[in-house]
């Protein structure tokens, strides 16, 4: 792709040809990472998933520092779970965790407590009866009652001391969240590779194939993560989508994502600033649909598929855009054809220039073939 000369299109416009366009500021993804990392610097931990309840909670998995610390041990692959108790009008822990978590029964806790599964900061087990104290950590295992199994592997590419990058399949969630928990690829890499202190540096959606970054060390986590503040990680990712000869490729498109008020899942384009940038090539056609590469110069939250969307060309498959499917509505049979082809970079720490391609690929329709 020639990146000194492209087409150029802006949300509800269609913009003249530039020459040699600096790319946007990534604003949302670094501050966000920057938000998290001054957090966890403060408190050594960071933000999890509230167990099955919409409820909100101070509910927190242990950062990969504070995991070394943690009283519980992986198990697993799980790491233990931490939720700081707040003040309120709770006579015991047992009490306060059944308001906050509803989702998860008394009896439950009450087995979590009577097997020594739920514990304090020391590593004292906390019983049914254990007075409710402000500020005290109490830690346990979050567990799924059904959880079935997602029957597609991930594979390791490459691991040393400080990295390890894995190809995910279709369908398998980055980290665990809501109805997943062991079927997650954070999980699944802990329990194979038995590091506890694995944590990703980026995230990809869960119906999108590709690579994933983790790192191994907490001490040298922000040294990776700096990558992405710094645009120093070159993304590329390939989707299948439908064919749109009119437009002039190569094209940038930017546009002013924000989250959709409407739908929870959605991202939807609104008037304003851009603060998402996509450069888009088209790598070959066959009939009505298209190979297209995809470079993120910002990272925002679905942008690839709302991009492609916006310009008239969905991802095939895609269950969200343009149109939300209900939830729980997978069809192995239809992956969404989008796939996080390579990641290149400089090592923070040894300096050698790195490389990295996922050997899955996509498929076309049939209808294409």
């Amino acid at each position: 792709m020639d990146c000194g000369r492209v087409a150029s299109y802006r949300y509800g416009e269609r913009a003249k040809s530039v020459g040699g366009e600096r790319p946007l500021p990534n604003v949302a993804f670094p501050l966000c990472l920057q938000r998290r990392s001054r957090w966890a610097a403060t408190c050594g931990i960071t933000r999890a998933l509230v167990e099955t309840s919409a409820a909100p909670s101070h509910h927190f998995s242990p950062s990969a520092a504070a995991a070394a610390r943690a009283p519980l041990p992986l198990r697993d692959g799980v790491s233990p779970s931490c939720v700081v108790l707040p003040a309120g009008p709770w006579a015991t822990v047992a009490d306060f965790l059944v308001v906050r978590f509803p989702g998860v029964a008394p009896a439950i806790w009450a087995e979590r407590m009577a097997a020594g599964d739920v514990v304090d900061d020391l590593g004292a087990a906390v019983d049914a009866s254990r007075p409710y104290r402000p500020g005290t950590r109490i830690y346990y295992y979050r567990a799924l009652a059904v959880e079935p199994r997602i029957p597609f592997d991930e594979v390791v590419l490459f691991q040393n001391e400080f990295l390890v990058v894995a190809d995910k399949p279709h369908f398998l969630p980055v980290i665990p969240s809501g109805r997943y928990l062991q079927e997650t690829l954070l999980v699944r890499l802990k329990r194979k590779l038995g590091l506890a202190a694995l944590s990703p540096i980026h995230r990809i959606d869960r119906e999108t194939a590709g690579l994933v970054v983790f790192t191994v060390q907490a001490a040298t986590r922000g040294l990776y993560q700096n990558l992405f503040l710094d645009h120093a990680m070159e993304k590329y990712y390939e989707a299948i989508a439908p064919a749109r000869p009119e437009l002039t490729w190569p094209l940038v498109y930017r546009s002013r994502l924000e989250e959709n008020p409407e739908r929870f899942m959605q991202v939807r384009e609104v008037a304003g600033p851009p603060n998402a940038e996509t450069r888009l090539a088209l790598l070959e056609t066959r009939g009505a649909w298209a190979r297209y590469g995809l470079t993120p110069i910002t990272g925002r939250k679905h942008q690839l598929r709302a991009h492609c969307a916006a310009l008239g060309m969905p991802i095939c498959h895609d269950q969200i855009y343009p149109v939300h499917q209900p939830e729980n509505s997978d069809d192995y049979r239809r992956p969404l054809q989008l796939l996080a082809k390579s990641l290149a970079f400089t090592d923070p720490i040894s300096g050698e220039a790195l490389r990295f391609t996922s050997e899955r690929t996509l498929a076309w329709p049939e209808a294409s073939a």
